[in-house]
């Protein structure tokens, strides 16, 4: 599954899950897909890109955890160890590596590296799968 962030004809930003784009696609051209707010049908894929943070203003979002929170937490630092594990670092070349596994120039395999937000937002023109992996500091979530 991929969470996509979305935004409806009024602004309104909200999170999907599909199983990818043509399955977003699939349901937005049936009109199942609404913006909960205001319920319009003229709905889009936002562009999803981490939190960077710059000079002009950082901000701290933090959780308190409970049992729960320190479980999920550990299942998300597991997810994503799993996935480096059965994947290829391709570094910053990740959003060519993906484009040529997407059209067929490049054997089929796992992959994980940087993309730059225009390069995340040209492999998402061209309905190409991918999510961010979470990055956790080092043992100090």
């Amino acid at each position: 599954m991929i969470r996509f962030s979305l935004i409806c004809e009024h602004e309104h930003e909200f999170e999907g899950w599909f199983r990818g784009n043509d399955d977003f696609d699939t349901q937005k051209k049936r009109g199942f897909v609404d913006c909960p707010l205001c319920g319009s049908h003229k709905v889009e894929k936002a562009l999803m890109a981490p939190a960077v943070s710059t000079a002009r203003k950082q901000e701290t979002i933090a959780l308190a955890m409970g049992e729960a929170q320190k479980q999920a937490l550990a299942q998300m630092k597991a997810m994503a160890e799993k996935v480096r594990q059965n994947a290829d670092y391709v570094g910053d070349r990740f959003a060519e590596e993906a484009r040529k596994i997407h059209f067929g120039e490049s054997d089929v395999r796992g992959i994980y590296g940087e993309a730059t937000i225009e390069e995340a937002r040209s492999l998402a023109d061209d309905g190409i799968e991918f999510m961010p992996i979470p990055v956790f500091p080092d043992d100090r979530n």
